[in-house]
């Protein structure tokens, strides 16, 4: 075997000296035959021979021009592997034999590089390469204080020792602060991390909270997005450590993406509430008498069982959708700010229909009005007792009259998060009541004190600004105007029957001139069409009340009539129009309609009013027949219905 490699060693030079052709050389070596297993060992060693050649900087050109020359076609003909060559010859000597694309220079370079990642360069997010008893110090530091509660003095000592810790156990910064969120995260009680949190950059930490968030987005990850880490986000943004844009743009779905698919749903949605009381032409005159026979019931649960099967369907894809969740974390923690910024970015997939979304909303609605309605309850039964003390006696009526009015202050935040709650106030009856007898104390509060004020500066001359209690009291009414109209009446209609709080809500309506009134009764349901639920609600009372009405009749008038008064309690507006209708095309209805009526209340007989007003000055209908004399059919019977009330 030595004597085998001697002369390959000795045919090496050679071919180097020229001695030995090209042609020869490739002939004698294509006729040796190599023993089983030693190819490989044969192959390294006329390896190690050219490194060695190639290092003798002493060469000629011509010498060093053949040998580069060799090493190539040994490269090419597979006698020798390249890569043993690219991996024991020197950068220049590959770069002139061609076996290498970089030059020498470019070539130790990316050595350099490679060797530093792959043996200096620390791997962050890996606690396994490094340094752990640095991070279990840190994690140790900061849940023993996320207990207990820390003063400056404190917080500042903390500061210190963490940034001790970074640098005596080399640990990642980055690292570090996705550690103090994360204790932030299940300590966010404590406020000592808001003096930790600035000494870190501050471009980081919304960097660090998408990543958090991707990571549940993952097909691979089913558990939900934990609400800590949403409180965590809206914490963050409410301190101003980082912007609500920043954090939205690593949360899905896109927008686009969520319109698109609740239009989708709210159009089928749309289309399930438009089928109700629609006539069926293919039933047979058997199936229309069966239905006729069906005793007479009311169902005043079934728009809302309808809304109920719609939530729980999409409960789904409602907790998985960020979005809603960083705007429960902005409610849980009294943003109000930020929340109607998302509420309005978000209004198009009606958020508040969500149940967390609507009862974060219902906490906040409720912290909002406490402290003004702890004065008007305190204020009414400290007045009651008085007047039972003096008279005893007194009627209701004199006592209720007698109460001072309290001094009720209410915030422009509670205004909006009525707007924004709409309709869905009727999930939560007690909160609806507390808020009319909230919004009457402060309308009459407003008033009282624009007349006391009014009174006072009647012979005062000079500028009149905003803070004058005329326009106090004219922006209070405007604000109850506008609660009114966007979430107390809109909620009226989806509460089963229930007189109670319809007697509420007149309380506030009643404060308001006639105009207000009549026109708060006109926008009522123009924006039904934009809920399913509520034009479900509307439908379901019309084809109810037309039922009832086919029925109605002396023999049987305590029954219905109660039945009348049941659905005019929930839906007042569309049953009281719906009957006046009827009457006006059918004159033997009045009579029992009319004693139905007796269980209507207050704010029922105001919306009629209403409702026959509205139907007087309707246009498109002569109030003559055709001979000029008598009034037509329709006059008629609404003028002796109204007569007979």
């Amino acid at each position: 075997m030595s004597s085998v490699l001697m002369a390959d060693s000795v045919g090496s030079g050679m071919k180097i000296r020229g001695e030995l052709p090209l042609q020869k050389c490739k002939l004698a070596l294509d006729s040796a035959t190599f023993s089983d297993g030693k190819k490989e060992e044969i192959g390294s060693m006329l390896v190690d021979i050219i490194a060695h050649l190639g290092q003798d900087l002493t060469m000629p050109v011509e010498y060093r021009s053949r040998l580069t020359k060799m090493a190539k076609w040994f490269a090419e003909s597979s006698l020798v592997p390249s890569r043993l060559l690219q991996e024991r010859c020197e950068e220049e000597f590959l770069w002139e034999s061609e076996l290498s694309k970089l030059k020498a220079n470019e070539l130790k370079s990316k050595e350099v590089r490679i060797n530093t990642r792959l043996l200096y360069q620390q791997t962050k997010f890996n606690l396994l390469r490094e340094e752990s008893e640095g991070y279990s110090k840190l994690v140790t530091l900061l849940c023993q204080n996320g207990v207990d509660a820390a003063n400056q003095t404190t917080s500042f000592g903390i500061i210190s020792i963490i940034k001790s810790l970074i640098g005596h156990f080399d640990l990642d910064p980055n690292r570090v602060f996705d550690i103090v969120l994360e204790c932030f995260e299940l300590y966010h009680d404590n406020n000592i991390f808001y003096s930790l949190i600035p000494i870190f950059p501050k471009s980081h930490a919304a960097q660090i909270l998408g990543f958090k968030f991707q990571y549940y987005q993952r097909i691979e990850v089913s558990s939900p997005v934990p609400s800590g880490l949403y409180r965590l986000a809206a914490l963050l943004v409410k301190s101003d450590f980082i912007d609500l844009d920043s954090i939205c743009a690593h949360l899905l779905p896109k927008d686009e993406e969520a319109f698109e698919h609740y239009d989708a749903l709210i159009a089928k949605r749309f289309e399930e509430a438009n089928k109700i009381g629609k006539i069926n032409l293919a039933a047979t005159g058997k199936d229309l008498m069966e239905d006729e026979k069906q005793d007479v019931t009311v169902d005043l649960f079934t728009a809302l069982d309808m809304e109920s099967e719609a939530v729980m369907e999409h409960a789904a894809e409602v907790e998985n959708n960020q979005s809603f969740g960083l705007l429960i974390g902005f409610l849980s923690i009294d943003d109000w700010y930020h929340a109607q910024v998302l509420f309005d970015r978000l209004s198009h997939l009606n958020p508040v229909a969500h149940i967390l979304v609507c009862e974060g909303l219902f906490r906040a609605i409720e912290k909002s009005i406490a402290s003004s309605y702890d004065i008007v309850c305190h204020k009414r039964l400290q007045n009651i007792g008085n007047s039972f003390t003096t008279c005893s006696d007194t009627t209701e009526s004199v006592i209720t009259s007698s109460i001072p009015v309290p001094q009720v202050d209410l915030s422009r935040d509670l205004f909006q998060m009525l707007a924004a709650a709409g309709p869905y106030l009727h999930r939560d009856t007690i909160l609806l009541q507390k808020v009319c007898r909230v919004l009457r104390a402060y309308y009459l509060s407003a008033q009282e004190s624009a007349s006391v004020a009014g009174n006072l500066l009647s012979h005062v001359t000079g500028d009149v600004t905003r803070k004058h209690p005329g326009f106090q009291a004219k922006e209070a009414r405007l604000r109850v105007e506008e609660a009114l109209g966007a979430c107390l009446l809109p909620s009226l209609q989806l509460i089963p029957a229930n007189p109670a709080v319809g007697q509420g809500i007149w309380e506030v309506l009643s404060l308001l001139p006639y105009e207000a009134r009549y026109r708060l009764y006109g926008e009522w349901e123009k924006d039904d069409e934009c809920i399913p639920m509520v034009l479900a609600a509307r439908q379901i009372a019309k084809l109810d009340t037309r039922r009832l009405l086919k029925r109605l009749a002396k023999e049987n008038l305590k029954q219905l009539g109660r039945m009348v008064a049941k659905l005019a309690h929930a839906n007042p507006m569309t049953v009281l129009r719906t009957i006046v209708h009827q009457i006006e095309a059918y004159k033997d209805m009045i009579t029992p309609v009319v004693d139905a009526f007796k269980y209507l209340t207050q704010l029922e007989y105001d919306i009629l009013e209403y409702v026959v007003i509205e139907r007087l000055a309707q246009g498109g209908r002569e109030k003559l027949k055709d001979d000029g004399l008598n009034l037509s059919d329709w006059l008629q019977s609404l003028a002796s219905f109204w007569g007979h009330l």
